[in-house]
């Protein structure tokens, strides 16, 4: 079975062309005629767009330039993007980012005068530098962030130390692993951020300043401290006692690093492969330099002196013992670095003479 066709009377047929020209030439003639009773003519639109816009027909004035130029610029930073290597893979990221969310690696990006939206409670109250950060929102527990806290940031870059949240992180933002420890020191790290977010010319005078204070505060320990004096960096558990390398914070940075000392020869080598090692008080002695940068919340150099273990140790029973809070030894970033190297070459200073 088919469908025949069919087809208008000839005369309904011409008559419907007769009416679709009369509707055609009277469209023609309207589009041609149409005055100000008819509607706004294309220099009324103008005039209402302009008015729309706040400048009521005027000419832009350079500010109004400069805010449309400075507006289209970022949109268009904002829409390049750039592919970078990371332990995840290759990733895409703008160039420009203009929302980061900062779970790590904080004081570097200060240090290049990059604010961002979010960071971790822990990291926006660090000692060094929780007044630059007013306002910054809290993306909740250090390490284990808040997926609703970050989301609702709309971050177009997240960067981490921690690639067992790249899974759920990546699903909100562009997300930057970069484990700790892959950046070895503070030039490695302002060097690598400053290309990564184009602040390399940041990156070199912040490091210029650095390098000028850090050897300003080097020589001051040189002239009164021995060169082969031995430095051990620990931490206080009350029960037990850890030591560190230069790489682990609570004053490795500043010591081995930048003020270039060494901790003692026979576990130095076995110190800085691991980092760290959990002592018991047997094994003090050894690991026991001459003198000791201590973290500790609740004991002083004065209960290091009372103690039965501790006081027959060299370092404390000359008075080489630094005790400081976890609170400004735990941070390694590029700012507490600069921080704690000059804290300790003023100790260092005084007690030397």
């Amino acid at each position: 079975m088919f469908l025949q066709h069919t087809f208008p009377p000839l005369r309904t047929y011409r008559l419907s062309v007769i009416v679709s020209l009369l509707f055609l030439l009277l469209a023609l003639s309207g589009c041609g005629a149409a005055g100000p009773s008819d509607g706004p003519n294309d220099s009324d639109n103008v005039k209402a767009a302009q008015a729309s816009d706040g400048k009521n027909g005027s000419s832009p004035s350079p500010n109004d330039k400069d805010a449309g130029k400075t507006a289209g610029d970022s949109a268009q930073q904002t829409a390049k993007m750039k592919t970078v290597s990371t332990v995840k893979g290759d990733i895409q990221i703008p160039v420009q980012p203009q929302r980061i969310v900062a779970e790590e690696y904080l004081g570097s990006l200060i240090a290049l005068n990059v604010i961002p939206v979010g960071a971790p409670g822990l990291t926006i109250k660090n000692y060094y530098f929780k007044e630059a950060l007013a306002g910054i929102a809290d993306t909740g527990v250090y390490g284990k962030p808040s997926a609703e806290n970050i989301i609702a940031l709309n971050p177009d870059l997240i960067i981490t130390g921690n690639g067992e949240t790249y899974d759920v992180l990546s699903k909100i933002a562009p997300t930057l692993v970069i484990p700790y420890g892959d950046l070895k020191n503070v030039h490695q790290e302002l060097a690598y951020f400053g290309d990564l977010l184009g602040k390399e010319d940041k990156a070199k005078t912040w490091l210029a300043e650095y390098d000028r204070r850090i050897a300003a505060a080097k020589a001051k320990v040189d002239a009164v401290i021995p060169a082969g004096a031995s430095f051990s960096i620990m931490e206080d558990g009350e029960k037990t006692t850890w030591v560190y390398g230069d790489n682990f914070g609570r004053g490795g940075q500043p010591v081995y690093q930048a003020l270039g000392r060494k901790p003692p020869a026979e576990i130095a080598d076995t110190l800085m492969e691991k980092q760290w090692a959990e002592l018991s008080a047997e094994l003090l002695e050894k690991y026991a330099g001459d003198y000791i940068v201590m973290t500790s919340n609740n004991r002083t150099a004065e209960d290091f002196k009372a103690d039965p273990i501790w006081r027959n140790l060299p370092a404390v029973k000359n008075g080489n013992l630094y005790v400081w809070p976890e609170e400004r030894s735990w941070y390694y970033d590029p700012l507490a670095v600069l921080a704690q190297t000059e804290e300790l070459a003023e100790w260092l200073a005084k007690h030397g003479k």
